[in-house]
């Protein structure tokens, strides 16, 4: 061991160097960006495009509920579960053929899942593209970092963020317009498009990248760490779904927490680690991460009641309802892009606090203005501010997390950017959603005293049970309607207020903890190291 003092846990452990892989041609710089954010797309939005066709996928595949619930969840968890472990195979072993091999996988899965004829084949072939995808995402973010030139390589990662955050909408959009005028297979078109596009750029203009490596390839950290993401993601997806209780959500939750802790000490043992886990003693890594983790918490779960409350309780047809969140993203993509340039002006601690009370703000205006009669105009000013305040902060906290690890490791970065976001998803889902289930049942439940039991247990179920059972209770049926659309604005509102604390705690956590002279000067070089860094982190890095 060196007998220097320990490195600071404010500043990055590392200095960095400029890749190897940067690419001088602006021209081409430019195609590489245009082929990372299709291909990002194409994951992102496939995680949201099959909810608005359950009811087709119900119909002609005889789906059941539990069914139709891992269609959809499924293609999450192999995508979390599997970020870490194939980040840090394209560092080691080229990231272009990582990108291309999933780029291939999810293509064949989609194409094989727009045919199947059964639950159990359309499940398998989701789960597939889910892996597919998890080869895709961590390297389309290590691409950029590795050949962006410092100067532009915060603008490139806040172009990328902006699509990360706004492709879940285009793609509830476009499966939207599908479905309303075609069959569910037809969903799985855009998808292959976009990864056949990204794979002709990808061939054409990136380069060939990997990163020298001692040691072996970390297999016990990774399949740790896969366990810890995927059984966390599948406990909390279960959940409000099948009960907390369950025999599925415990099991997840207890085999994820047990190997996260695996996976903690089997890392700090290990000479080459797949994650050195002391970089989370950086103090703008730790906030970028819990950054990242509350928005994509809050944007995911405002995704799932805000669709719902255009269209259960403001009559909006699916594509309406879809256009009515692209104001959110006309706001957040293009602040994306220049947040960390702001940044670097003004701060990290200043862009995130300001962007977590902003999106606060937001929140606490829905709460106040949604009602059963108000329609889509009162909403529009929070629905603008979460815009502000996501692309005030999600870039940034990426240029956090990215920041933390060395060119060497940045799929392993990258890896873990994208599986905070995809937990804070999962949590925001699971969360929101379930706090607005119980609102709802609690405050509807006045308006079901006189119905016969099965009846009223369908109405407290959800918003869309009470719309199924309406047309059959005759003179009851349009005041049953009407108390669960005033019910859903009150578990709506109890959401609300839930995710505006949660994005307070976040803004004064990042103003406690975030020193006040730390600046996003570029994406990788947030942190200026001094003289006290550690050699050994250096190379355990």
């Amino acid at each position: 061991m060196s007998d220097q003092s320990p490195a600071r846990t404010d500043e990055l452990p590392y200095q960095h160097q400029p890749a190897e892989t940067e690419v001088a041609d602006a021209r081409r710089r430019t195609m590489i960006l245009v082929a990372m954010c299709t291909a990002l797309v194409a994951v992102i939005a496939s995680v949201s495009g099959l909810n608005v066709a359950q009811q087709q996928l119900a119909s002609d595949l005889g789906a059941t509920q539990s069914q139709l619930l891992w269609v959809i969840n499924g293609y999450t968890i192999a995508l979390a579960a599997l970020l870490m472990p194939i980040g840090a195979i394209g560092d080691r072993f080229g990231r272009k053929h990582i990108l291309l091999a999933g780029l291939g996988v999810f293509a064949v899965a989609n194409v094989l899942a727009s045919l199947a004829t059964s639950p159990a084949q359309l499940i398998a072939f989701r789960v597939l593209a889910g892996a597919g995808a998890a080869m895709i995402m961590p390297v389309t973010l290590s691409v950029i970092t590795s050949t962006f030139p410092e100067a532009e390589r915060g603008r490139a990662v806040g172009i990328w963020a902006g699509f990360a955050g706004g492709g879940g909408i285009l793609g509830l959009l476009s499966s939207a317009i599908l479905v309303d005028n075609f069959t569910w297979p037809w969903l799985f078109v855009g998808p292959v498009a976009l990864a056949l596009v990204a794979a002709a750029f990808t061939v054409r203009f990136v380069p060939h990248s990997k990163e020298h490596s001692e040691g072996r390839f970390d297999v016990g950290g990774s399949l740790l760490s896969a366990l810890a993401v995927g059984g966390l993601v599948l406990g909390i997806h279960e959940g409000p779904e099948v009960g907390w209780t369950s025999g599925v959500a415990l099991l997840g939750l207890l085999v994820g927490v047990a190997s996260l802790i695996g996976f903690v000490v089997w890392e700090r043992r290990q000479e080459h680690p797949l994650l050195d886990v002391r970089v989370f003693s950086n103090r703008s890594l730790a906030a970028g991460s819990l950054g990242l983790t509350v928005s994509f918490a809050i944007i995911m779960g405002l995704f799932l009641v805000l669709v719902q409350f255009l269209q259960a309780v403001l009559g909006y047809s699916a594509v309406r309802a879809a256009v009515g969140l692209l104001p959110m993203i006309a706001v957040m993509m293009p602040l994306s892009a220049a947040a960390t340039g702001m940044a670097q002006r003004f701060g990290l601690r200043v862009m995130m606090t300001a962007g977590n009370i902003a999106t606060a703000a937001g929140l606490v205006l829905l709460a106040l203005m949604a009602s059963a009669d108000g329609g889509y105009w009162p909403i529009l000013p929070g629905i603008l501010l979460l815009g502000l305040g996501m692309g005030l902060s999600m870039s940034p906290g990426t240029a956090a997390i990215t920041a933390s690890l060395p060119e060497e490791k940045q799929g392993v970065a990258s890896a873990l950017n994208d599986t905070v976001r995809e937990f804070g998803g999962a949590v925001g889902i699971a969360l929101i959603g379930s706090v607005l289930s119980a609102g709802y049942a609690s405050s509807v439940s006045g308006a079901t005293a006189g119905l016969p039991a099965e009846a009223a247990a369908v109405v407290e179920e959800g918003i869309g049970g009470a719309f199924a059972i309406a047309p059959s209770l005759g003179e009851q049926g349009p005041a049953v309607l009407a108390a669960a659309r005033t019910a859903f604005v009150d578990g709506w509102q109890f959401s609300m207020w839930l995710s505006a604390a949660l994005a307070i705690a976040a803004a004064v956590f990042t103003a406690a903890w975030i020193p006040r002279h730390r600046t996003a000067t570029s994406l990788v070089a947030l942190d200026a190291p001094d003289s006290t860094t550690t050699p050994e982190l250096v190379a355990a890095g």
